[in-house]
């Protein structure tokens, strides 16, 4: 098997310089260039395609079809923008990123609550398709030091430049989800913010089943517990990217009173309710090709 596993590196390294070269390209040129293969993908990326029109029925059930699938056409489009648009992201210049990065909101929490009371802030980020624009936001734009829970990955040629590219700015660490917590709550009550992405589903370990637009979904009860458990203030970032290549706009958005409460499960479903909110503001830009609805209550049948 050497021999298929050098190709397959040989093939990622490939992909990963001409993702290199994009870098250099004007946004508005890269964005219409993953808008335009999203189209493609669209048409050609069927499993996925379905996935998305399936958690789409689920959540709205009420839409009708062709309106699904025009939203899931426009998804692919962001999908693949925010794929060729991680260029900049893993390798550009961090002074262009800032010129391109509107900030919304009170950015200056994190900081203003550790000098005040010593408490650290998690970073609520949902998984929209501009997930590495709210963290380089958090690590270019404001002064907190960052830590994140980091998925490793199996091909080690992937895994090194994804941590290489999360890893470049500002003050930051990545603990692997798969290695004790410990050091990630040291970093944490040392003052460090978290950088936290609560809705995708993981299966059943620490997470209850509450309704994520009416239907069951398995949800991380983690960052009610967190923030109980290290006395977090807990505020959502939610990145958008702009039409034509204008930018990206990340709304750092006020902290949620009164959480977390006693009741970790209340607390989970209260942020379902939260992002499905923020969803409907920006609906074609929410990860809709991720099986949300994976994990079923116990005698349910699989909805995919």
């Amino acid at each position: 098997m050497k021999g298929p596993a050098m190709i397959k590196d040989a093939l990622i390294r490939l992909a990963l310089g001409i993702l290199w070269l994009l870098q250099w390209l004007p946004l508005p040129l890269l964005a219409a260039l993953g808008t335009g293969l999203g189209r493609l993908l669209y048409r050609l990326a069927g499993s996925r395609r379905r996935i998305a029109l399936r958690n789409l029925e689920l959540c709205f059930p009420d839409m009708p079809l062709a309106e699904r699938q025009a939203v899931v056409r426009e998804h692919f489009g962001w999908l693949l923008r925010s794929l060729l648009e991680r260029a900049m992201f893993w390798y550009g210049p961090p002074a262009r990123l800032k010129r391109l990065i509107q900030v919304e909101g009170d950015i200056g929490l994190a900081e203003r609550e550790f000098q005040a009371t010593g408490r650290s802030t998690m970073w609520l980020c949902p998984h929209f398709v501009g997930l590495d624009v709210a963290g380089a936001a958090i690590l270019l734009c404001q002064p907190r030091p960052g830590a994140s829970i980091y998925q490793a990955q199996s091909n080690a040629v992937i895994d090194a430049a994804m941590k290489r590219g999360r890893l470049r700015f500002g003050d930051v660490e990545i603990f692997p989800r798969q290695d004790s917590v410990k050091p990630m709550l040291r970093a944490i009550k040392a003052g460090r913010g978290f950088f936290n992405l609560p809705d995708m589903d993981f299966g059943m370990q620490d997470a209850a089943f509450v309704p994520f637009f009416g239907v069951q979904a398995a949800t991380l009860l983690a960052p009610s517990r967190m923030a109980r458990m290290l006395n977090m203030v807990v505020q959502p970032v939610i990145a958008e990217l702009l039409p034509g290549g204008q930018g990206y706009k990340v709304h750092f958005l006020p902290a949620l009173e009164n959480f977390p409460t006693l009741d970790a499960v209340a607390d989970t479903a209260r942020l379902n309710a939260f992002i499905e909110d923020q969803i409907r503001l920006r609906l074609p830009q929410y990860l809709w090709v991720h099986k949300r609805f994976k994990t079923r209550p116990p005698g349910e049948p699989s909805v995919y």
